[in-house]
């Protein structure tokens, strides 16, 4: 809920409003405002969380609305470990479970030799796996692995469950500082999972 005496539906009536606003300023491309040129007063925190499946709540609820979701993700900014919802005015502090995205879809295509991975998020932005837009891999709960793919300035992305396995059958074994690592490639750039020598014994 907002802080300094100010009504959660004033706040977020208020953020969507700038939001709006912020999202035609000068410099966003793509539906992106330049967030990160943008400093001004922290002003509390909104009762709002995105749920580790990317699902995001305000007041515990779902926020139904695809566009007003993808309005907010526009204007998403992370220092250190906290998310914030930022305009050129106001930066508000909201809560994520785990990433703020969930990567939904992936394409393959073939490019000068070279596979190329790009992943739809759930916000439907797009996003090249590359060194830019890198995979990492880590270890989960049930002892698997997670994938999470940068998509930009520190926000990351979740990978589906039923793309890493995709991910997982694309994978092959290389030699990265002189050790066997299994990974997947794209867009020339070698994205290790694992030691090789543990994925053998576990198959």
């Amino acid at each position: 809920m907002a802080n300094q005496g100010q009504s959660a539906d004033r706040g977020l009536e208020g953020l969507t409003a700038a939001a709006k606003t912020a999202a035609g300023t000068e410099g966003a491309k793509k539906g992106l405002p330049p967030v990160h040129l943008w400093n001004p007063p922290f002003c509390g925190d909104l009762d709002i969380r995105i749920a580790s499946d990317g699902t995001w709540f305000y007041m515990g609820t779902p926020i139904g609305r695809h566009a007003l979701v993808r309005l907010f993700s526009t204007i998403l900014k992370r220092e250190g470990d906290k998310h914030f919802l930022v305009t050129p005015v106001e930066k508000v502090g909201i809560r994520v479970d785990d990433a703020p995205f969930m990567a939904v879809e992936m394409l393959k295509r073939d490019e000068d030799n070279h596979r190329v991975l790009s992943f739809r998020t759930n916000v439907d932005d797009w996003v090249t796996c590359d060194g830019a837009h890198r995979l990492r891999f880590e270890q989960a709960a049930d002892g698997g692995l997670t994938p999470y793919l940068h998509v930009r300035a520190d926000l990351w992305a979740k990978v589906t469950r039923a793309l890493y396995y995709d991910l997982v059958d694309m994978g092959e074994e290389r030699m990265v500082d002189g050790q066997p690592m299994f990974g997947v490639e794209s867009s020339g750039e070698f994205f290790a999972m694992a030691d090789a020598d543990e994925v053998r014994a576990a198959l």
